[in-house]
């Protein structure tokens, strides 16, 4: 698929770019005020693409990520869902800027009350501990864990609350509950958290197809990545936001999330009757009543697109869009037409010769915000939502361009969204005009970036996608791994892409044809580290990384 000029004017999602606000921390991590009162229902991230796993063409992957800023060491009780609330992933796929499909998905904690005996003799007590778990933990063996994690996945069709429901079930033995295996301690209480968290991937039965669908809920490390203190420090940005897209700090790099990962056959989605556009977004909502009438919910969280409401909705009406439906995005009108980031980034840097686009209203923005790319992932509603357009051929992860369209990879942002995106610096080129006319954008084509970079090499090929979380224990200096390659082995040698586990010390990349020499550089050469026990599989290249 091709997209003409006219087109392209409209593919700059608003919500990715504003980048001064000071009470925004990442891609809605505590994005509006009443949701920093709830960390456990305040949704950071949703991801929707076409799955690029090899064989799963014709699947969707849907990612909801939930509590923000998750220290790995943040024990004892570390980072449960909410029982008092329902997490959901809403699919329109008739235009009308209403849920169609909605996954339904609530969370059971049950307290296992490990007890100790305490005491001798006649003052012998069995008393109950204070910590999660009083052993090592696997996935055969779960006895010292203090609570275990259920949850149970609904598909719901029509109206979330009113429409017909049945239970995704596991097609080993039909159990609607699965488990959720337990937030990544450490490498004492749990030696291997990568092969014990794979044990919960549940293959799904999923209501309306005899296809077999692929489920994941647990933590996992923070996919997102954003230069954080410096930008929200009226974009302090120390090589300057026109400086190297690679050059500064991933402010979450050592931070891990919780996700709902969820793959499902194409045609659930679309419907019998539906085009191959589709949108999606993510809620969360509080038990509020349970009366006569059933539970009554207050919806309190809302993503569909990244970084729209703490970074394009105003202060005033940050917690209504929370509250507030697709159907009635109109009220929110002026935040798109008139829209402040580039204004502020004018006052910030106009010594350095940056100007703010000059036409207003944006109806680029409003197409892109509310209809979707023509072209692209127009679906006829007029909302704000992240939109994919089902039939655009996915493209493997060696071959994804960070920018998405924009860097002529129309599987990418904002044709959904793929972990390996990078939306903040897509979002600040095009917020800044790269798309308009140059008389209408005197900066339009200017290298906006936040000075952190990320990309489809950074995440797993396969199904979940998402890495490994953080350890809580033992504690590592993070540092990011740049692998170079070579033909000869005295060069020349050229970055190449490359995936570190920095839970596991292994570096992977694809295979090449050619012979092929490798060599760490950056960071990573400056703290002495070397690479060991290169394996070369029929997937890739895999290679430990040790101190020298």
């Amino acid at each position: 698929m091709t997209i003409s000029q006219k087109s392209l004017h409209v593919i700059g999602i608003i919500a990715l770019a504003c980048l001064a606000s000071p009470k925004a921390e990442g891609s809605s991590h505590r994005e509006a005020p009443g949701i920093t009162k709830t960390p456990k229902v305040d949704a950071t991230d949703f991801y929707m693409f076409n799955s690029y796993e090899e064989g799963r063409e014709g699947f969707v992957t849907l990612i909801a990520n939930y509590i923000p800023m998750q220290d790995p060491g943040g024990g004892p009780n570390y980072y449960m869902l909410d029982p008092n609330a329902v997490y959901e992933i809403h699919v329109d796929n008739n235009g009308d800027a209403h849920e169609d499909i909605t996954f339904q998905f609530r969370f059971n904690n049950q307290a296992q009350d490990i007890v100790l005996s305490i005491g001798d003799g006649g003052d012998k007590r069995l008393v109950p501990v204070p910590v999660l778990n009083t052993g090592p933990i696997s996935a055969e063996d779960e006895a010292a864990l203090n609570v275990q994690e259920t949850y149970t996945a609904r598909l719901i069709r029509g109206d979330r609350r009113n429409g017909s429901a049945a239970e995704l079930t596991d097609t080993e033995d039909g159990s609607a509950v699965f488990e959720k295996p337990v937030d990544n301690i450490g490498q004492k209480s749990i030696p291997n958290y990568s092969d014990y968290a794979q044990s919960f991937i549940h293959q799904v039965n999923i209501p309306g197809t005899s296809k077999t669908g692929r489920l994941f809920v647990g933590q996992r490390k923070d996919p997102f990545a954003v230069n954080l203190g410096e930008t929200f420090d009226l974009v302090n940005i120390s090589t300057s936001p026109l400086g190297p897209p690679d050059a500064n700090k991933d402010s979450l790099a050592d931070k891990n999330v919780t996700s709902i990962i969820l793959e499902v056959p194409k045609e659930v989605l679309v419907g019998e009757n539906g085009g191959a556009v589709i949108g999606g977004w993510t809620t969360a909502s509080r038990v509020e009543s349970k009366g006569e009438n059933g539970m009554q919910f207050q919806q309190v969280s809302r993503l569909g697109a990244p970084l729209v409401n703490e970074l394009v909705i105003g202060l005033q009406d940050k917690d209504l869009f929370n509250r507030s439906h697709p159907e009635n995005d109109q009220q929110f009108a002026q935040y798109v037409t008139h829209p402040t980031l580039p204004r502020i980034l004018e006052l910030l840097f106009q010594d350095a010769g940056v100007e703010a686009p000059n036409a207003f209203p944006r109806s680029d923005l409003v197409a892109a915000f509310l209809t979707g790319v023509e072209g692209l992932n127009q679906n006829g509603s007029t909302a704000e939502m992240l939109r994919l357009n089902t039939e655009i051929p996915s493209v493997p992860p060696e071959e994804q361009n960070r920018l998405g369209v924009i860097g002529g990879d129309n599987a990418g942002f904002p044709n959904g969204r793929r972990p390996g995106d990078d939306v903040v610096d897509i979002a600040l080129r095009v917020m800044m005009g790269k798309l308009l006319p140059e008389d209408a954008a005197p900066s339009g084509n200017l290298k906006f970036t936040d000075g952190v970079s990320i990309d489809a090499t950074r995440f797993q090929a396969q199904f979940p996608y998402l890495e490994t979380p953080h350890p809580g224990s033992p504690n590592k200096k993070s540092f990011e791994v740049k692998l170079q390659r070579a033909e000869m082995p005295q060069g020349p040698y050229k970055d190449t892409p490359a995936r570190f586990d920095s839970n596991q010390s292994q570096l992977s990349t694809p295979k090449s044809g050619s012979p092929s020499f490798y060599r760490l550089s950056g960071e990573a050469d400056k703290q002495r580290l070397e690479l060991r026990n290169l394996e070369v599989g029929d997937k890739g290249v895999r290679m430990d990384v040790r101190k020298r």
